[in-house]
This record gives C-alpha cells, structure tokens and sequence, in this order.
C-alpha cells in the first residue's frame, strides 16, 4: 500500500482526494498548509508520492514545489500538482521545476490514478 500526502488548504477537496486514493488503495495524510507538511518532511517523515496544490495562503505550492526539489533527500519525491490553475503558463512552470504530473480540479478517480503512475515512472516506481 503506497503512502500519499495530500497539501491542498481546501478541506473538502482533501476530503475528496482521500476517498479517491483510499479506492486506490493508498493510504492517506493530509496537510491544510504547506508549512506543516514542510514541518512533517524536516521531521523525516517522507510520503510515496505527494499531491500538491498549487494556491495556498503563506506558503504556495510552487514554493513548495521549489523546495522539496532543492533537497537532496526530496529530489527523487514522485509530485503530482492537482490545481484549479489550468493556463499552459501555470502548467509548463510546474513541470519545469519539478512536478511529474499535473492535473486539474476538479478530478476524477481514473486522472489521479494516471497522473500518479506517471509521476512515479518518472522516478522508475511502477
């Protein structure tokens, strides 16, 4: 059973996410803020894959993004960016700095189940 984290600040969506991924089978974390999750990580905690949203109060998701890539330990971490932002500009930004996938919300089960093998064939995990 893989572990995902979800960092997305809207609770429903999260909640939405996490029945998707439970149908999955995966087991689940989630964070409202990019500053716990970062909290989690220099704790050394470490999911299988992260779901990450990109607009978020404080802490964006792309800051975000920028820093688990920065990271040596991070840098292998399969990202999935799973945002409202659907403009080519947003998209091919979060691909340049790391994102292995990145889908728009809202989302269906058979996209998250996608874009989460893509990102982790990125990182040679089938």
């Amino acid at each position: 059973m893989r572990t995902v984290w979800i960092v997305d600040d809207d609770e429903e969506m999260v909640r939405a996410v996490q029945l998707m991924l439970r149908l999955l089978n995966c087991d689940t974390s989630f964070f409202l803020t990019a500053r716990t999750a970062a909290k989690a990580f220099m704790g050394g905690k470490r999911p299988d894959l992260l779901v990450l949203d990109i607009n978020m109060p404080g802490v964006t998701g792309m800051d975000m993004l920028e820093y688990l890539r920065q990271k040596l330990k991070l840098k292998d971490l399969p990202i999935v960016i799973l945002s409202s932002e659907a403009a080519d500009v947003q998209v091919d930004q979060a691909l340049e700095m790391g994102a292995d996938a990145y889908i728009t919300k809202p989302v269906s089960v058979e996209e998250l189940d996608s874009a989460m093998r893509k990102a982790l064939l990125a990182h040679g995990i089938s």
